[in-house]
C-alpha cells in the first residue's frame, strides 16, 4: 500500500533561510510548494515587494517545485499594522514581529494552506520543534546567535503541530553554504532586518502619518531640559537615539530614555537604564503557555530578543495572566513588550508586559 506524501507550503521571503528549508524538505521527500506571503504596505513607503517575491519565484523555479502567492494585506493591516500604531498611541511598546508571526505566518498563511490540502507549513525561522510523549515542544535553535523562539512565544499547540522549522538543528554559516552548494540563487543575499515585513523603517515618520506628533522636551533626572524630542509617544524606555541634546559635549556618555509624560508631552533621559530589582513583581497579560508551570516555580524568561536569560520566580497565575518576580536586578521591560518563558532550550509560552 502506498504511503500517501505529506504535503508542505514553504514560506519564501526571498531569502536564504526559506530557500534552504524548502530544499531539505524537498530532499526528505515532502510535496513541497512554494509560496509567497504578500501583506500591505502603506502607500508612502517605497517597498520592494515585487523585488522579494521575483526572488521567491526564482527559488521555486531552481527547485523545481509550484509556486502560489499567499495574499495577506487585510490580516497585516487589521491585525498588525493597526496594532503597532494602536500601541503607540496608548504609550505602550509594540512587538509587532510576534503580532506578524501569530496573525500573519502562523494565522493567514496557515489558513492558506489547509484550505489547499497542505498536511503543514514551514518556515525558516531558527527554532525547533520536538516531540515529546506526543506533544509538540518549541524549542530554541542551535544557533544562539540566530534563535528566533523568542518570536515564536504566542503560538498555539494546534499552530505548532501544523508547522516546521526546517533549518533551526543547523547555525546560520552552515545554512548559507548549504545554499551555496545547492545553486540556491539567493545563497549570497544579505539577511533581512528591521520590522516584520516593513523592514527599516523611521518609526516616527511612519506614526507621524496616523498620529500628531509634538515636538517637546526632553528633561534629565532633575527635571531640567537639555533637549527635544520628535513626539513622547513614539520613544520607548531604554532607547538612546531619536532626540537631541542642546550640550556639544563630546564626552558625554550614552543617556536613555527612562521615562515617558504622554500627557505633558516629555521624556527623561538617564545615564542608565531603569531596572527591576529582585522584590519588584511585573504581571504579564494575555498569556500563552503550552506547558504546565505553578506559584513559586522558578524558570527563565527574557524581555527582549537577545537579551541573557535570567531566572524568575512565579508569584501567581491565573488563566489569562501572571506575576513574576525576577531573582536578580534586571532592565525594566517597558509596558507592552513581550516576556518570553523558557526551561532551558524549551520555550514554553510568555505574555505582555501590563
Amino acid at each position: 500500500m502506498s504511503v500517501k506524501v505529506k504535503k508542505v507550503f514553504v514560506g519564501l521571503s526571498g531569502g536564504v533561510d526559506s530557500s534552504v528549508s524548502a530544499l531539505r524538505l524537498k530532499k526528505q521527500g515532502y510535496d513541497v510548494v512554494g509560496v509567497f506571503i504578500k501583506v500591505w504596505h502603506p502607500d508612502f513607503m517605497v517597498c520592494n515587494w515585487e523585488k522579494e517575491r521575483l526572488d521567491a519565484m526564482r527559488v521555486s523555479a531552481h527547485l523545481e517545485i509550484p509556486f502560489l502567492t499567499c495574499d495577506a494585506e487585510a490580516e497585516y493591516r487589521d491585525e498588525v499594522a493597526k496594532y503597532f500604531i494602536d500601541e503607540y498611541k496608548a504609550g505602550r511598546t509594540p512587538n509587532p514581529d510576534v503580532m506578524c508571526n501569530q496573525k500573519v505566518k502562523f494565522g493567514a498563511f496557515l489558513r492558506f494552506a489547509k484550505e489547499r490540502g497542505a498536511d503543514f507549513i514551514a518556515t525558516g525561522h531558527y527554532a525547533r520543534k520536538i516531540k515529546n510523549e506526543g506533544d509538540y515542544e518549541l524549542h530554541r535553535g542551535v544557533d544562539n546567535n540566530k534563535d528566533q523562539s523568542y518570536f515564536l512565544w504566542s503560538l498555539s499547540k494546534e499552530q505548532l503541530a501544523y508547522s516546521l522549522f526546517p533549518v533551526g538543528d543547523t547555525p546560520k554559516e552552515k545554512i548559507r553554504a548549504e545554499a551555496e552548494l545547492a545553486g540556491i540563487p539567493v545563497a549570497r543575499k544579505k539577511d533581512s532586518q528591521g520590522i516584520c515585513f516593513l523592514g527599516h523603517i523611521d518609526i516616527p515618520e511612519f506614526l507621524s502619518h496616523y498620529i500628531d506628533l509634538t515636538p517637546g522636551d526632553v528633561l534629565d533626572e532633575e527635571r531640567r531640559v537639555i533637549g527635544r524630542h520628535k513626539g513622547a509617544v513614539v520613544y520607548t524606555l531604554g532607547q538612546r537615539h531619536g532626540f537631541t541634546l542642546d550640550s556639544k559635549d563630546e564626552e558625554r556618555k550614552a543617556v536613555f530614555v527612562t521615562g515617558r509624560d504622554i500627557e505633558a508631552n516629555t521624556i527623561t533621559v538617564g545615564k542608565k537604564r531603569e531596572v527591576v530589582a529582585e522584590i519588584n513583581e511585573v504581571t504579564l497579560d494575555d498569556m500563552t503557555l503550552r506547558s504546565r508551570i505553578s506559584g513559586g516555580d522558578v524558570i527563565e524568561a527574557q524581555f527582549r530578543y537577545r537579551q541573557k536569560p535570567f531566572e524568575i520566580k512565579i508569584i501567581s497565575q491565573d488563566n489569562r495572566s501572571m506575576v513574576i518576580e525576577p531573582c536578580e536586578s534586571v532592565e525594566k521591560p517597558a509596558s507592552g513588550q513581550s516576556c518570553v518563558l523558557y526551561k532551558g532550550s524549551l520555550c514554553i509560552g510568555g505574555g505582555i508586559v501590563a
